[in-house]
């Protein structure tokens, strides 16, 4: 277990930081100069690459420090950190292992994921935004129509004149409006579909056992605006069609359940914050400028 050891200053952050400066400082790495923009390297086509999820990089200093310390490494030809995310990328000789690497990472005082939770990670989050993605596309093109068409003809006091008014009613009116109302039907219950899949999955599960949840009750909901607005276009109880209220409740929750996850305490943050509370309950705040050591995967 490989174990560093130096003096911290007031100025230093605590963790995760000094252990990067402390391995750098090791191979006699001093700050590299990001000025002269991103590092350049030659990889062989021998290498392999190894991708790994991380939690504890917290500055773009120590994102610099990090790539240049892997670049060290004997056997690794290339290195990249992303700080924003949370990933190292590793180019690397077959001769030197995927766990070696694990515990080069673990040795600056990150957290680093299994490999199949941050395959799954990282597919989880691609899949997240996909479904942002495709809410908010569908969403405006559902929306789009709806300011050009049929909001005039709803609040036509506001902007527009009898005339326009008028136009639009007998478009909504005439078999044109069909098409019209299958193209909003189409997107709005597109949307619904991809960018809530995992929701109305759970929602259904939920049903089957009996319970109620937030959940179950917005499916219930989307699902009722979905059915009356389409009853209403295409049969003639003369209801009016509400697939924009669908396609803004789609992309705004999507939306919010996104930017929750963000910002929500992933497992591999929580190892981190443990590690924090260990290491913290072992410093003495009084010992001033005392040694500390950090140990392999400390923070």
């Amino acid at each position: 277990m490989a174990t560093y050891v130096f003096f911290m200053s007031e100025d230093d952050h605590r963790g995760t930081r000094r252990a990067i400066e402390a391995a750098a400082r090791k191979r006699g790495i001093e700050d590299p100069d990001r000025g002269t923009g991103p590092r350049v390297a030659r990889v062989p086509e021998s290498h392999v690459n190894d991708t790994f999820d991380v939690d504890g990089i917290e500055t773009k200093r120590g994102e610099s420090l990090l790539e240049a310390t892997l670049a060290e490494v004997d056997g690794v030809s290339a290195a990249s950190v992303t700080q924003r995310n949370g990933t190292v990328g590793v180019h690397h000789d077959r001769s030197v292992s995927r766990v070696e690497l694990k515990e080069m990472l673990e040795s600056c005082g990150l957290v680093v994921a299994p490999g199949d939770e941050a395959f799954a990670s990282r597919r989880a989050s691609q899949f997240a935004s996909a479904r942002v993605a495709v809410a908010v596309l569908f969403g405006l093109m559902v929306v789009t129509p709806y300011i050009g068409v049929m909001y005039p003809t709803r609040v036509e006091w506001l902007f527009y004149d009898p005339v326009t008014v008028a136009y639009l009613q007998s478009i909504l009116e005439s078999r044109v409006a069909t098409h019209f109302f299958v193209n909003l039907a189409a997107l709005s219950g597109i949307a619904f579909v991809v960018a809530c899949g995992p929701m109305i999955r759970r929602a259904a599960a939920a049903a089957t056992e009996g319970r109620v949840t937030n959940e179950l009750a917005f499916v219930v909901g989307v699902c009722s605006v979905f059915g009356y607005s389409t009853l209403a276009a295409f049969t003639g109880f003369g209801g009016t069609v509400h697939y924009d209220l669908v396609a803004y409740a789609v992309a705004g929750v999507t939306v919010w359940r996104h930017v929750a996850a963000d910002t929500a305490e992933t497992p591999l943050q929580q190892a981190v914050a443990e590690a924090d509370g260990e290491s913290t309950g072992s410093i003495d705040p009084d010992a001033g400028e005392d040694p500390v050591a950090l140990t392999d995967g400390g923070r």
